[in-house]
């Protein structure tokens, strides 16, 4: 003899037919977060970066052929640079950039060039291994515009971390 389950309310139902329905769409938002790298072959601290941004669901690709050119094509100016240039759809991440921020870019999509992080702040992703002994400096992450009519890059900050 088989156990009875007592039938489903419409709540319950209506519950589990929304999880249903959700699942296919976070399923597909998590397969789409594609993730172009540039970086020196021989830098450690970007490995972490990637390392982190697998972690955090995003699949990566790594042109070991470094950044500068690619920076420069994709028109962020070199007082903004990092050690590492991605593109994530259709944004420009440069340098440690946190994974939480390179999310809420692409779940806001703002009209921007992207978010950079300059130069390489310790306790930033990346950044923040064994070696730094649990050091954090504070640092923000910017979103970087660009006014269409004269090509003049500008940000303001995005997220700031103290």
């Amino acid at each position: 003899m088989t156990a009875m389950h007592p039938p489903l309310r419409r709540r319950q139902w209506l519950a589990a037919a929304c999880a249903a329905l959700a699942a296919p769409t976070l399923w597909a938002a998590r397969a789409d977060t594609a993730v172009e790298v540039w970086k020196d072959p021989q830098c450690g601290c970007c490995a972490d970066w990637i390392a982190h941004m697998q972690a955090e669901g995003f699949r990566v690709t790594v042109h070991e052929s470094g950044n500068t050119a690619v920076r420069a094509r994709l028109g962020l100016p070199a007082r903004l640079g990092s050690c590492h240039t991605a593109l994530a759809g259709g944004y420009l991440i440069e340098g440690h950039v946190p994974a939480a921020d390179v999310k809420k870019l692409l779940a806001e999509k703002p009209k921007a060039l992207g978010l950079a992080v300059p130069g390489m702040p310790v306790g930033s992703p990346g950044m923040d291994g064994p070696a730094y002994n649990g050091r954090k400096d504070p640092y923000d992450v910017l979103l970087v515009t660009r006014n269409v009519m004269n090509s003049d890059v500008s940000t303001r900050v995005f997220t700031s971390y103290r």
